[in-house]
């Protein structure tokens, strides 16, 4: 089955940054880019969420063997490539474009990353890591020369193994990402002030450790 590729945009039409937010299983391009960026600074940012069909990238678990997950998989990624082409044809840099995903698109977010290791300006993956039954480290190349990528999960999020989100920031890591991790204790499957709080100081410049 193939994506439908429909966006819904906003923010600064004029602006010369951009910031893609991928929504997760069961949710839609209309509620994670109204519900997310009123609580970012997007001054002077375009704003992008694509759309997935019946409103979920891939049927099965991202902790499955791929091929289960295929088609869809496949055609997830073709979805953030087409709309990464489309905003660089636009004049905006990779290094001008950030990219925001929760569950299962923080793990959408994170495999197409990975897999185009470049400098984006920055990468949130909220409750999500890297796709697969196994981390297979010939599926990722290119390096990230240092973007920062914020992992943020719970310590028992009932869909994220907190070992996967570790062994996703090693491997971001071994890419040239710098990485920052925040695991909450007890928290369950949603987004906290403080992730949000992280997020605009790492857009502010501001150095996170």
């Amino acid at each position: 089955m193939a994506h439908t590729f429909r966006v819904v945009t906003g923010g600064d039409q004029a602006g010369s940054k951009a910031m893609i937010f991928v929504h997760g299983r069961g949710g839609s391009a209309d509620d994670i880019l109204h519900g997310l960026a009123p609580h970012i600074a997007l001054i002077e940012f375009q704003t992008f969420a694509p759309q997935a069909t019946n409103n979920t990238w891939y049927p099965y678990s991202f902790l499955v063997p791929p091929a289960q997950n295929e088609p869809w998989l496949s055609s997830a990624l073709s979805v953030l490539n087409e709309l990464e082409a489309k905003i660089t044809a636009q004049g905006i840099t990779q290094d001008n474009i950030y990219w925001l995903g929760f569950s299962q698109g923080a793990c959408l977010t994170l495999e197409y990353a990975a897999r185009h290791a470049q400098r984006y300006g920055g990468i949130f993956a909220l409750s999500g890591g890297l796709i697969g039954d196994r981390i297979q480290p010939t599926n990722y190349n290119g390096s990230f020369a240092g973007t920062p990528i914020f992992l943020g999960c719970s310590d028992r999020d009932p869909h994220i193994p907190l070992t996967r989100v570790q062994e996703s920031s090693t491997l971001l890591a071994t890419l040239g990402a710098n990485v920052i991790q925040r695991i909450y204790p007890n928290m369950p499957h949603t987004i906290i002030q403080e992730e949000l709080d992280i997020i605009n100081a790492i857009m502010r410049g501001n150095t996170i450790t």
